[in-house]
C-alpha cells in the first residue's frame, strides 16, 4: 500500500467535509449551535488510542460497519455527561442521570444521524456510494469496549501496529458538549483509495512506519537530553504523526503565553522544529541549569526573561534539536543542518503562525510529530512540532532502510549540568 499527499489531502478534505455536514445536522435535530473543531488524519498506535480513553470517565458510543467506497467502521464516542445533555434536548422525559431504553434509543439515533453526515460528506467528495449499517450502542471506560472487536483499529500490545485514523472534533457553542469521531478503514479498501487518488509514485506505508519509529527516538533523545542539561527526570509522554492542514497547526497551540525555541532545518528532510514551554515550565528549566537567576526574581519582572534565562533555554533547546536531526540523518544516512535557534516567548498561535505562513507559500498540508514530554513529579512540559518539507519527506522516506532504524546512533554531544 502507498500514499502520497494528494491522496492524503483528499482524505483530510473528506473528513472536514464530513464534520460540517455531520455538525449541521446535529444542529438540526438538538436545536443546539454546532461548529466543527480540529479535523486530523492521524497515524496512531493502539496504545495511544487507550490513553484517550484512560480518563476514568465512561463513554457512551455509536458504531456503525461501512460498505462501499469505504470499507471498514465508523464510531461516534461522547463522555456519558455529554451524551446525557444532548438526549435531554430530544427526550423530554429524560431524568439527564441515567440511560433507560428510551434515551438509549435516543443516542443511538443522535449517532447514525452523526455517522451518517460524516459518510455522506466522504461519498461526496469521492463522488461514490457507501452504505451504512444499523448502527450499535456501545458504553465503557476503555478502548476495548469499542475496537476490540474491530479488525481495523490498532492493536495496543504490537509497537509496530500503526493505523491511519480519521480524526474530528465538533464542539457544541456556549455549551460543553463535545464528542470524537473515529474512522477504522480497512486495508484493502484503502488500498484501492490511494491507489485511485495518487498523482505520484507515492511512499510505502511500511516506510512511513519506519518513519514514525525514528520520530519516536528522536523524542528519547530530546527526554534523554532534558534530564541530562536540567537534572530533571523526564520522559516521553505522548507522540504520535498528523497529517494536517497547515492552517490548523495553530489551533493545536494552547492559547497561554508560550517560551519557545525554533529552528529552520535544511537537508534531506528540510523543514522547521520548534519547542515550546508554558512559562512555568520555562522557569522550571531556567532554576534547573542556571540556579541563582531566579532568586532575585521580582513581580514586576514575572513574565520577562532576562539574557541568561534565555541563553539558558536556548542552550537547550539548541542542544535537543541536535539530538533529534541528528538521529533522522543517522537513519536516512545524510545530512541536515539546522539554523541558528530563535527565542521565542508569545501568546498561543502567534507562536507558530511565522512558520505556517512560509510553508503556506509551498504547500497546501504538512506532517506534524506532535510530542509532549513530561519532566516527572516537576512542573515541566514541553510540546514538539516537527514540521518537514512535504517534497522532502517523500524523498527521504522513499530511501528510507527501515532496517537501519534500531541501530543508528543518535550524535549529540553535551556535558552534564552540576545542579548541586
Amino acid at each position: 500500500m502507498k500514499l502520497d499527499v494528494n491522496a492524503l489531502g483528499t482524505f483530510y478534505r473528506m473528513a472536514r467535509e464530513g464534520a460540517g455536514l455531520a455538525a449541521g445536522r446535529l444542529t438540526h435535530m438538538t436545536d443546539v449551535e454546532t461548529q466543527v473543531g480540529v479535523t486530523k488524519l492521524n497515524f496512531m498506535r493502539g496504545g495511544e488510542i487507550a490513553r484517550e480513553f484512560d480518563d476514568s470517565t465512561t463513554k457512551v458510543g455509536v458504531r456503525v460497519e461501512l460498505d462501499g467506497a469505504i470499507e471498514g467502521h465508523s464510531v461516534i464516542v461522547f463522555d456519558r455527561e455529554d451524551a446525557l445533555r444532548i438526549v435531554e434536548t430530544i427526550v423530554s422525559e429524560s431524568d439527564g442521570e441515567e440511560f433507560d431504553e428510551m434515551t438509549r434509543s435516543a443516542t443511538t439515533e443522535v449517532g447514525l444521524i452523526m455517522n451518517s453526515g460524516f459518510v455522506d460528506g466522504w461519498a461526496d467528495v469521492l463522488e461514490s456510494v457507501i452504505d451504512v449499517s444499523t448502527p450499535e450502542f456501545v458504553t465503557g471506560d476503555s478502548a476495548d469496549r469499542f475496537f476490540e472487536d474491530i479488525d481495523e483499529a490498532p492493536d495496543p500490545d504490537h509497537e509496530d501496529d500503526l493505523a491511519l485514523l480519521f480524526q474530528s472534533r465538533i464542539e457544541a457553542v456556549d455549551t460543553e458538549v463535545s464528542f470524537s469521531h473515529y474512522l477504522f478503514p480497512t486495508h484493502d479498501s484503502m488500498s484501492t483509495l490511494l491507489d485511485r487518488l495518487r498523482t505520484s509514485d507515492g511512499i510505502p506505508y511500511d516506510k512511513l512506519e519506519g518513519f514514525d519509529r525514528m520520530a519516536e527516538q528522536g523524542a528519547e533523545e530530546i527526554a534523554n537530553t532534558a534530564t541530562t542539561l536540567t537534572g530533571i527526570e523526564t520522559s516521553v509522554e505522548i507522540r504520535r504523526l498528523n497529517f494536517v492542514s497547515l492552517e490548523t497547526i495553530p489551533q493545536s497551540v494552547p492559547d497561554e503565553r508560550l517560551v519557545g525555541v525554533a529552528f529552520e532545518f535544511d537537508g534531506v528532510p528540510s523543514g522547521y522544529l520548534i519547542f515550546l514551554f508554558d512559562e512555568r515550565s520555562a522557569r522550571e528549566i531556567v532554576d534547573a541549569m542556571v540556579p541563582m537567576t531566579t532568586d532575585s526574581r521580582t513581580d514586576d519582572d514575572a513574565e520577562t526573561f532576562d539574557e541568561m534565562e534565555t541563553s539558558a533555554i536556548t542552550e537547550l533547546g539548541n542542544i535537543m534539536a541536535s539530538g533529534f536531526l541528528d538521529g533522522w540523518a543517522n537513519v536516512l544516512d545524510t545530512t541536515i543542518d539546522h539554523s541558528t535557534p530563535e527565542f521565542i516567548h508569545d501568546i498561543g498561535a502567534a507562536t507558530v503562525d511565522p512558520i505556517v505562513v512560509q510553508l503556506g507559500s509551498r504547500q497546501e498540508f504538512a506532517f506534524v510529530f506532535d510530542t509532549v514530554i513530561t519532566a516527572d513529579g516537576r512542573d515541566f512540559d514541553c510540546e514538539v512540532y516537527a514540521i518537514p518539507n512535504e517534497d522532502d519527506l517523500e524523498r527521504a522516506l522513499n530511501d528510507l532502510d527501515v532496517d537501519r532504524i534500531e541501530d543508528a546512533p543518535t550524535t549529540a554531544k553535551f556535558q552534564e549540568v552540576d545542579n548541586t
